[in-house]
């Protein structure tokens, strides 16, 4: 088979080309992704060499570039990844995240129907449920909570969803959603809460914390995450959505602390900040819709993987350290010359 996977060099996409490159080697992954500043050719390295891998840069907002890509290749299974995904950025920029989560879906949707791929995946977040109140702990998302948006990024995912379904409704396309918690691991970009904690950790800098940092996130370690996309894109059934959470609350304060206290470093370094706009309170996943259905099961705890993540930082210390200096940013055009830049 052919699965096209579009931000392959993001955080959670490029953990998931590593899985599926590793897992089924008959299988050809075409990377598909624009590589703008959250887009990653190192996260490659490790399986750029492999023969059922393939990098293609392109826009997913590009109908021309998008509809010749699947002429070219004929997928059958899509798996899309690429999305604009920092709330902070889409508070002061949201129009890029009309453009590339909602209109580029849509072009997505239109080549997939045009080239009748077996099926199209979205990868969402539960940040289109809006969020719950601090002091009600029985409270979960489920998969028929009510969207709710509450900022310019959830707001483009839930519309996204809205467009997957439609074309499942209207025109019969096979698709899935997953919509899935906080994801953390390998790979992560440094400007999100873990990674960013741990480098500024590292270097003995002042670790900004919104508001009183008691906002809850419920943490999933990208590995399992990826298990359970591969799950719902084999096994899943048509039409349908899933939740993808890691049964692991934490306030951010309680991360950074235990980020804190892996590394030997003073909770002194703790520097409150001024509170997002419209920052949501908790978010909490119900998974038993895909635990029950297709016998997933996360493999780790927070205490885990946290630990694992912290040591992945400190043996890759160039791969996050290229993108504080902003070196990243030239690996396309040292791997692919710059006439394809």
């Amino acid at each position: 088979m052919k699965i096209l996977v579009t931000g392959g060099a993001g955080f959670i996409g490029g953990n998931f080309v590593h899985h599926m490159v590793n897992k089924y080697a008959d299988d050809m992954i075409i990377n598909l992704d624009l590589l703008t500043y959250a887009g990653n050719l190192e996260t490659l390295k490790p399986v750029e060499d492999r023969p059922n891998y393939k990098f293609v840069r392109g826009d997913i907002a590009d109908r021309d570039f998008v509809m010749d890509l699947f002429e070219k290749e004929r997928p059958d299974i899509v798996v899309n990844f690429a999305a604009e995904s920092h709330v902070d950025r889409s508070i002061t920029d949201p129009g890029i995240f009309v453009k590339t989560n909602v209109m580029g879906t849509q072009v997505l949707l239109d080549a997939s129907k045009e080239y009748g791929v077996k099926r199209y995946h979205q990868v969402s977040t539960d940040e289109v449920y809006g969020d719950l109140p601090l002091d009600r702990p029985d409270l979960f998302f489920r998969e028929d909570t009510p969207l709710h948006t509450s900022s310019p990024y959830s707001s483009s995912k839930a519309s996204a969803d809205l467009f997957v379904l439609a074309y499942y409704r209207t025109y019969g396309l096979p698709v899935t959603i997953s919509r899935c918690s906080n994801n953390y691991g390998p790979y992560h970009f440094p400007e999100k809460l873990i990674p960013l904690m741990i480098s500024r950790a590292l270097a003995d800098e002042k670790l900004p914390v919104y508001g009183k940092g008691e906002n809850v996130r419920d943490w999933l370690h990208v590995s399992d995450h990826c298990e359970a996309i591969d799950l719902i894109i084999h096994k899943g059934r048509v039409g349908e959505i899933y939740n993808v959470g890691g049964h692991n609350e934490k306030t951010n304060l309680e991360v950074v602390k235990t980020i804190l206290k892996a590394l030997d470093k003073p909770e002194s370094l703790i520097e409150f900040v001024t509170d997002r706009p419209g920052h949501d309170l908790r978010y909490a996943i119900d998974p038993s819709k895909l635990e029950n259905e297709l016998g997933w099961k996360p493999q780790y705890t927070f205490e885990t993987g946290i630990q694992q993540t912290i040591d992945w930082y400190l043996a890759n210390r160039d791969w996050w350290e290229n993108i504080i200096s902003g070196e990243y940013a030239n690996y396309f055009e040292k791997m692919y010359g710059k006439d394809l830049a």
